[in-house]
């Protein structure tokens, strides 16, 4: 039986930010008026939707190639944006458009986004007092009460028939991911839990730090990589079906993670460290052993992961790679937690990058293509990490220009078939060959069809 929360009517979406009053629009003109921002890369996967931008009707396989007005064929899915930290914390609606930060419904609408990895986050601050539980199960909740509420325009998706159906329908498919600690003891439980949730895909580390089965990139080395407990989960979520997904997690995690899991492993976002030699980047020898087991690696948008001229321009000012965190008391209550947290929003990068080591897309297509020569083209993709602090290229603002990367590429020499496998089909043929692998995992039947 199909849960009915995703079915019943939501109230409109609202326009505008914290310092001016929400206009009310209605589903037409909202579409009327954002829906020009898609003509880039809209739903086209398995059949041809039709929709409405600037008076004119387009369907799904004629897409508009914003103002020079090319055609082709686009699907888009981002590997990791973070949402809900802002919604929780600030009170705010991922519906309206927001004066600062780089993610919203309306911006993803217009940089032509069909589905994305929706990264609910537990950061740091969370784990001396032990309010990672907590914390990750009410942004899991919040992030479905955003996606009824805005339903209209976006659906939780929990497999790629749903990411395709969603598609179809001209709305965007959110795909539930953990970042940071869901639990530091990994309790199997809760994991079930967040499967009955609706969540598809999980970070095993604890962010940067590691916890009490998986070591990360930034973390204490405690384990050698993965212990037994680790070991355990990786087969519960390949029983569910569920993405291991493996960023921030230590050389020697990943490749004992990639050896042990059944299935496909991804690492949503990051760069790699042939390029900058940073331990959040991924090994040429990790990616390689990823691939070949049909994992996806996701590239980050940020300077630090892909620019070495401004790596070395950090690390001349800062020889430390892992961020550092303010010390937080252990009987410190959520509400401390969430005041704190609160004032670093949005989590955005907030300094300044002098011309001779701002990156331009160039340069993170040059890092895309080494992926493609080192691993394939089957196995690379985006995770723009939207809302997460990465220092942007200078053509990309915020979420609405994603086409700047398309062209990138492009300019590049990248077919449309290249193209469009980075820019989401590889994501959405790896997501299918975990979720949907396992129709007889015995919780599917609380939640789908």
């Amino acid at each position: 039986m199909k849960s009915s929360r995703f079915i019943k009517e939501s109230p409109p979406l609202t326009e505008g930010g914290n310092e001016q009053p929400a206009k009310r629009m209605n589903r037409r003109n909202f579409l009327d008026l954002s829906l020009a921002g898609m003509a880039l890369c809209l739903p086209v996967v398995g059949g041809a939707a039709v929709f409405r931008t600037g008076g004119r009707i387009f369907h799904g396989d004629e897409i508009l190639d914003d103002s020079k007005g090319f055609k082709r064929k686009m699907f888009v899915m981002d590997g990791h944006i973070h949402v809900m930290s802002r919604q929780l914390l600030q009170g705010l609606d991922i519906g309206q458009r927001y004066t600062d930060g780089t993610v919203d419904l309306p911006r993803m609408i217009e940089g032509g986004l069909n589905a994305v990895f929706f990264s609910v986050y537990t950061p740091e601050a969370y784990y001396p007092g032990r309010h990672e539980v907590k914390n990750t199960f009410r942004v899991v909740e919040l992030a479905l009460d955003q996606i009824e509420k805005n339903n209209k325009v976006i659906e939780l998706a929990l497999n790629a028939g749903d990411i395709e159906r969603i598609s179809k329908k001209g709305k965007i498919a959110a795909f539930l991911d953990i970042e940071g600690g869901f639990d530091l003891d990994g309790d199997p439980g809760l994991l079930r839990a967040l499967y009955r949730l609706g969540v598809r895909s999980l970070q095993l580390t604890a962010h940067n730090e590691s916890n009490a089965f998986i070591d990360s990139c930034y973390g204490k080395k405690l384990w050698g990589g993965i212990n037994d407990h680790g070991r355990l989960l990786i087969s519960e979520m390949n029983r569910l079906g569920m993405l291991i997904n493996v960023a921030h997690a230590s050389d020697d995690a990943i490749l004992q993670t990639v050896e042990e899991s059944r299935q496909p492993v991804v690492y949503s976002h990051g760069g790699f460290r042939g390029i900058v030699d940073n331990q959040r980047c991924i090994s040429d020898q990790a990616a390689r052993a990823l691939a070949a087991k049909g994992g996806v690696i996701g590239i980050q948008f940020g300077s630090t992961f892909n620019n070495p001229r401004y790596a070395a321009w950090i690390k001349s000012k800062n020889p430390v790679e892992k961020p550092k965190l303010t010390p937080i008391p252990a009987d410190a209550p959520i509400a401390y937690i969430d005041k704190m947290e609160a004032e670093t929003l949005p989590f955005v990068f907030k300094g300044t990058i002098p011309d001779e080591y701002w990156m331009g897309t160039d340069q993170l297509a040059r890092v895309i293509d080494y992926g493609v020569r080192l691993v394939g083209e089957d196995h690379i993709a985006l995770g723009s990490d939207f809302d997460g602090g990465p220092p942007l290229p200078r053509e990309i603002k915020d979420v609405s220009d994603y086409q700047e990367i398309v062209k990138a590429l492009k300019n590049l020499g990248y077919s449309d078939q290249r193209v469009n496998k980075i820019c989401g089909l590889n994501w959405l043929r790896v997501i299918r060959e975990v979720t949907e692998g396992n129709k007889k995992g015995i919780l599917h039947k609380y939640i789908e069809d």
